[in-house]
């Protein structure tokens, strides 16, 4: 099987994954993965984790141009703005509509410029601090120029009232760091309120150190 036979059937497998377990519903979502010659293959507008066709994910040339494949999601600018800050570092974007994550990105007192508090090691050593971004309307191509703005500082963001957006090397580490991400939302929301033991700054620095975690 040829690379690109390859990643969109795994596309379309890790899509079914999140959405069989409920990780997005719908037509929410989108997922893109770069191949090794800088063409990226995209899921489609309207179209539902469940149902992926792998013949008809939308294809774009290394230059960012739609040559194949169905009308690609309203949300690329979301995914060329990791590719294009952060080059050396992605090869897949992930974004979903999950509710812990939604949920906890509109409750007040989070911090934005890291929004999960630090419950567990896993979400230290996979996403790093998670920006919080104001709300933009899907598919503003405002959402790709604020993700610029970190200048690449950050490998995941949440769309505030919207949905995380995570970027990793690989398809399959950047489908493992959102469900982190979804998980740690829901940790966050289950022990709001009630004081809960979070790791201390010398247990996040050692995570840091470790792991070479990115944390500005």
């Amino acid at each position: 099987m040829s690379e690109e036979a390859n990643l969109r059937e795994q596309i379309c497998m890790m899509a079914k994954s999140l959405y069989d377990r409920g990780l997005t519903a719908g037509s929410s979502g989108n997922i893109s993965a770069r191949l090794s010659d800088g063409r990226l293959l995209v899921t489609p507008t309207g179209s539902s984790f469940g149902r992926l066709d792998p013949a008809r994910l939308s294809l774009f040339d290394d230059k960012e141009r739609l040559i194949g494949g169905d009308k690609p999601t309203k949300e690329m600018p979301l995914h060329a703005a990791f590719y294009e800050t952060r080059p050396k570092k992605t090869g897949a974007v992930v974004h979903l509509h999950s509710s812990h994550s939604v949920a906890l990105s509109i409750l007040p007192g989070v911090d934005v410029d890291n929004m999960l508090p630090p419950l567990t090691a896993y979400s230290i050593m996979k996403l790093g601090k998670v920006k919080l971004l104001p709300y933009f309307m899907p598919g503003d191509p405002a959402m790709g120029d604020a993700i610029r703005g970190l200048a690449g500082k950050r490998s995941a963001v949440m769309l505030a009232a919207h949905g995380p957006v995570v970027s990793a090397k690989d398809l399959e580490a950047a489908v493992y760091a959102i469900e982190e991400l979804e998980e740690t939302a829901k940790l966050a929301i289950l022990t709001r309120g009630a004081n809960p033991s979070l790791l201390t700054e010398a247990q996040i620095a050692d995570l840091i150190r470790t792991y070479d975690v990115e944390w500005d």
